[in-house]
């Protein structure tokens, strides 16, 4: 009886360790020392089940997920205050100088940013920022690099006015495009009252760059299911961005942001380049040099990147951050006698990633770009 016993006890931990060896083989946490091939292998299933990523203590973070075509965007389009929103977005008459329009620099044939390192608006004067992509923008929390809007529609209105960019006065905007009656035959259309306001003005444009979204990439096909989207070099870069590159701290998420403030280490404190982000608006001493963390979806469109648009080449970029981005940090002397000086965020830190590892991160961030629509611009009242 008991040799019986011992028996089926052995039966049953062979059945038990090869109905479970699969799912040990698979989990890096139980290999000692993974593969690049044990790696790549761990991601080739439901993202649930995908090794966790290597984040910081008190970060709050979300998972990668996939986006979707957008089935309902030509119909969307026809909505009234869609068109509306549309031929505002692309008229220069909204402009003081009736030659600029919001297009001029959220150009849709180039990622609806201007591939200038910063702005050029009205009598060519240049901006201080980069011009940062309208991609999913509908998704955003806060608007501009230092988050001075919380609204879609506020963040319509500031271009408009600003002197380097549009350097329209808002007090006769309304009245300007009120003498086009095709104006306000749009303007019935989409609000049931030809009456044409500030507000309304801002409501349409907001509408219109809602629908601007990014179509899908190899990524999402590969978070969906499709494992032979992504090749074994980006799977292993992916897993790069999650872990050692220290990434998804700060880009996570459906969007790969989120959709904080940081000072990545380009303020250039007391020198030419100076630009304190967000410290301008809240004047908190702790926010100075900190910018808005982009979305990195299509970012081979979006180029050149960081506020400033210093930066055009991934490789570059890459060894910048590989790097620690420390150059400026104040010693406690200085921060003591300058509350002000600025600091990196102690998120950066010195990453130490091999050539091969630098190339496999690349090739998985050059993945993320999936929009190939290019939209046509309308035509518009001229009378």
């Amino acid at each position: 009886m008991k040799l019986k016993v011992f028996i089926t006890f052995l039966i049953l931990c062979s059945y038990f360790l090869v109905s479970f060896a699969p799912a040990v083989k698979n989990d890096l946490n139980y290999l000692q020392d993974p593969t690049i091939q044990d790696i790549v292998e761990s991601y080739k299933k439901n993202i649930s089940i995908w090794p966790k990523p290597v984040i910081d203590k008190g970060v709050e973070w979300k998972e990668f997920s996939s986006i979707q075509r957008d089935t309902a965007y030509f119909k969307t389009q026809e909505k009234p205050i869609v068109i509306l929103g549309k031929m505002l977005f692309f008229d220069p008459k909204l402009s003081g100088s009736n030659q600029v329009s919001c297009s001029s620099c959220h150009d849709p044939e180039m990622g609806w940013t201007d591939r200038r390192k910063v702005s050029l608006g009205n009598n060519h004067l240049a901006g201080t920022r980069n011009t940062q992509s309208l991609y999913n923008i509908g998704e955003r929390t806060s608007f501009f690099w230092d988050g001075r809007a919380s609204t879609l529609e506020d963040q319509a209105i500031g271009p408009l006015s600003a002197f380097h960019e549009m350097d329209m006065d808002l007090t006769k905007l309304s009245e300007k495009i009120n003498q086009y009656k095709g104006y306000k035959k749009l303007f019935k259309d989409a609000f049931e009252d030809e009456t044409i306001t500030n507000e309304k003005i801002a409501k349409a444009l907001a509408s219109f760059q809602k629908t601007i979204k990014s179509q899908p990439s190899r990524f999402d096909r590969f978070i969906d299911g499709d494992y032979k989207a992504l090749s074994d070099q980006e799977i292993y870069g992916m897993h790069l961005f999650r872990t050692k590159a220290r990434c998804m701290n700060c880009h996570n998420g459906k969007y790969l942001t989120d959709e904080s403030f940081h000072n990545i280490g380009l303020t250039y404190y007391k020198r030419k380049f100076q630009d304190l982000g967000r410290y301008e608006i809240t004047k908190n001493a702790d926010d100075v040099g900190k910018f808005k963390t982009p979305s990195l979806r299509d970012l081979l469109n979006t180029r050149p990147w960081m506020h400033n648009g210093f930066f055009d080449d991934l490789d570059g970029l890459i060894n910048l951050y590989n790097s620690g981005m420390h150059m400026i940090d104040p010693t406690p002397e200085k921060k003591a006698a300058d509350a002000l000086y600025p600091y990196t965020d102690p998120l950066l830190q010195p990453l130490n990633l091999t050539k091969e590892e630098r190339a496999a991160l690349k090739s998985f961030l050059e993945a993320l770009s999936g929009s190939k629509f290019k939209m046509d611009r309308p035509t518009f009242p001229v009378e």
